[in-house]
C-alpha cells in the first residue's frame, strides 16, 4: 500500500501517476480525500465512466435519428411510379391531307374501335387497321362493311366472308349511328397515326419550350443536411464501438499478474457462457446499449406506424368478377379510355358499364362462367359491385379531365403498370407529399398553348430552369382543398 499527499499541486501529479502505475500492476493504493481502490478483478472508475459515455453517444444517436428520419419523412415517395411521376410528352402527329376530321376520327375510334383493332398492323380480336384503304375494296366498301357488317356476309361478299372466316367468324359489331362523314374521320385519324409513327421512328422528342418528361429531383440543401447527418450517427457508432473495444482491453490489463496464482478453468463451457451472459448483463455499459437499441427500434416502428395511417399502398382486394387487365390492356392493347369513358371528361374515370363489358362479350367467350356473371347483372337489372381500390379522402381534390388532357399525366403514372396486372393494386401511396413531388419536378407542356405565353416568357425572366407546375399555382392549399 502506498499513500500519497495531495496538499500541494506537484504532489497530486506525482499521486496521478503513481495511480496509473498502480493500476497497470493491480496494487492497492489510496489517495487522501479520495481513498480510490483498485483491486485484482475490478476497475470500477472505467465502467462507471464508459457508461456515462454510452449514455451521451445514445442520446445523441437517437436525436440524429430523429431528425435524419423526419428529413426522410418530408421527402416522401420522391419518385412516382414509372419514372417520377411526370408526364411524357409525345411528338404531335402531323395532320393527314384527307377531308375527315381528324380529331373527331380520333375520339371516335378511341371511343368504338379500340376494344377489337389497333391502329397499327398488329392483330387484336380484328385485323390491325394500318393501310386499310389500300387492302380492302375501297372506301365505299367500308362505308358499308362499318355501318351493317352482317348484310354484308349474308350477301356472299368475297371479302366480308374472307375476313369473317380469318378472325374465327366473330361478328363485328354494326355501327349504325356512324355517317359517313364519321367514318371518313375515322380512316382519316388511321392514315394520320401511321404517317406519324414512320415519321418520328427511332427519333426522341425534346420540346424547346419546357414541354417534356420530369425533370430530376433538384439537390438542396436537404441532402446536404441528410448527408451531414448520415456521417454523424455513423461516427458516433464508431466511437461508441471503440470506447467498448477500450473497456475490453482494460479489463484485461487489470488482471491479476503480481502475487496472484492464476487459477485453471476446470468449469464446463455452458457454465462459462452462463456466467459470461450474467456478467454482460450486469455491466451497466451492456444495458445502455441494450436501452438505446430498443428505444431506437420503438421508435422507428411507432413513427412508421403513425406515417401509415390511411396509406393503402399495395391494396388488392378481390373484385366480384375477375378481370385482367393483363389480359385486356396488355394482351389485347384496350385502350384505357373505352372502358373508363370519364376520365378525359370530368372529375371520375367512372366504372365501365355492364353493356360496355357486352361490346364485346356478346359474341366472344360468351360461355365463360365469369362471363355469365355480367349475364345475371344485366339480366336482373341490378349493378355489378366493384370494389374501390384507388380511394383519396374527401378532404382532397383530384381531377382525372386536368391531369390527363391538360397534363397529358399517363395513367401508368398514378396507377402503376396497369397493363401487367392481374388484379388491380394500388402501387403508388397516393399520399399529399407524393402529389406535391410530382408538381414540384414536372415540367408544363407549353408547347402550341397560347394560354401559357406569356407566363412562360415572365417565368424566363426570372430563371432559366423549364416551368413547372408548383410554378403556376401547383403547391396552393387551395388547388386540392377546399
Amino acid at each position: 500500500m502506498y499513500r500519497f499527499s495531495t496538499d500541494s499541486r506537484e504532489v497530486k501529479k506525482v499521486a496521478l501517476n503513481a495511480l496509473l502505475y498502480s493500476a497497470n500492476r493491480g496494487l492497492l493504493l489510496c489517495a487522501d480525500k479520495a481513498h480510490i481502490s483498485i483491486m485484482n478483478v475490478k476497475f470500477d472508475c472505467k465502467l462507471l465512466i464508459m457508461s456515462r459515455l454510452s449514455k451521451y453517444c445514445g442520446a445523441l444517436t437517437l436525436a440524429a435519428f430523429l431528425l435524419l428520419h423526419g428529413e426522410q419523412m418530408n421527402a416522401q415517395d420522391s419518385s412516382a411510379a414509372l419514372g417520377g411521376g411526370g408526364p411524357t410528352t409525345a411528338t404531335p402527329a402531323p395532320a393527314a391531307a384527307a377531308g375527315g376530321d381528324i380529331a373527331k376520327g380520333k375520339e371516335l375510334f378511341v371511343g368504338n374501335c379500340t376494344s377489337c383493332h389497333n391502329v397499327n398492323e398488329e392483330a387484336l380480336l380484328g385485323p390491325g387497321l394500318k393501310g386499310v384503304r389500300q387492302r380492302t375494296p375501297g372506301e365505299a366498301w367500308l362505308q358499308k362493311w362499318i355501318k351493317n357488317p352482317a348484310a354484308m356476309i349474308a350477301t356472299g361478299d368475297a371479302y366480308a366472308v374472307k375476313i369473317f372466316n380469318q378472325y374465327n367468324k366473330i361478328q363485328m359489331t354494326a355501327f349504325t349511328n356512324f355517317t359517313d362523314a364519321d367514318i371518313t374521320s375515322i380512316l382519316d385519324y388511321i392514315d394520320s397515326e401511321n404517317v406519324a409513327k414512320v415519321a418520328v421512328a427511332g427519333a426522341v422528342s425534346v420540346p424547346a419550350d419546357g414541354g417534356g418528361t420530369a425533370a430530376s429531383a433538384s439537390s438542396g440543401p436537404s441532402e446536404l443536411f441528410t448527408f451531414v447527418l448520415v456521417g454523424l450517427l455513423i461516427v458516433m457508432l464508431l466511437v461508441l464501438g471503440v470506447l467498448l473495444v477500450i473497456v475490453t482491453i482494460l479489463s484485461k490489463a487489470v488482471s491479476p499478474q503480481v502475487g496472484e496464482v492464476v487459477v485453471a478453468r476446470t468449469t464446463p463451457l455452458v457454465t462459462r457462457l452462463r456466467e459470461g451472459l450474467v456478467g454482460a448483463v450486469g455491466n451497466s455499459t451492456v444495458r445502455s446499449v441494450a436501452i438505446w437499441l430498443f428505444l431506437f427500434v420503438a421508435t422507428k416502428m411507432s413513427i412508421d406506424g403513425l406515417y401509415s395511417i390511411g396509406i393503402q399502398q399495395g391494396y388488392a382486394p378481390k373484385q366480384p368478377i375477375a378481370y385482367s387487365h393483363k389480359l385486356h390492356a396488355g394482351q389485347y392493347k384496350i385502350d384505357c379510355n373505352y372502358c373508363h369513358t370519364g376520365v378525359n371528361k370530368g372529375k371520375s374515370a367512372h366504372i365501365p358499364a355492364a353493356n360496355i363489358c357486352m361490346n364485346c362479350h356478346g359474341v366472344i367467350k360468351k360461355e365463360s362462367p365469369e362471363i355469365q356473371k355480367i349475364y345475371a347483372a344485366i339480366e336482373q337489372n341490378r349493378p355489378i359491385e366493384w370494389i374501390r381500390v384507388h380511394n383519396l379522402p374527401d378532404l382532397a381534390y383530384f381531377n382525372h379531365a386536368q391531369h390527363v388532357n391538360v397534363g397529358n399525366v399517363q395513367c401508368q403514372s398514378c396507377h402503376g403498370e396497369i397493363q401487367k396486372m392481374e388484379v388491380v393494386e394500388q402501387r403508388s401511396s397516393l399520399t399529399m407529399g407524393w402529389c406535391i413531388d410530382c408538381h414540384r419536378k414536372t415540367e408544363v407542356n407549353t408547347k402550341d398553348n397560347a394560354y401559357y405565353d406569356k407566363l412562360v416568357a415572365l417565368h424566363r425572366k426570372e430563371t432559366k430552369e423549364p416551368l413547372k407546375v408548383a410554378n403556376i399555382g401547383g403547391l396552393e392549399c387551395s388547388k386540392c382543398h377546399y
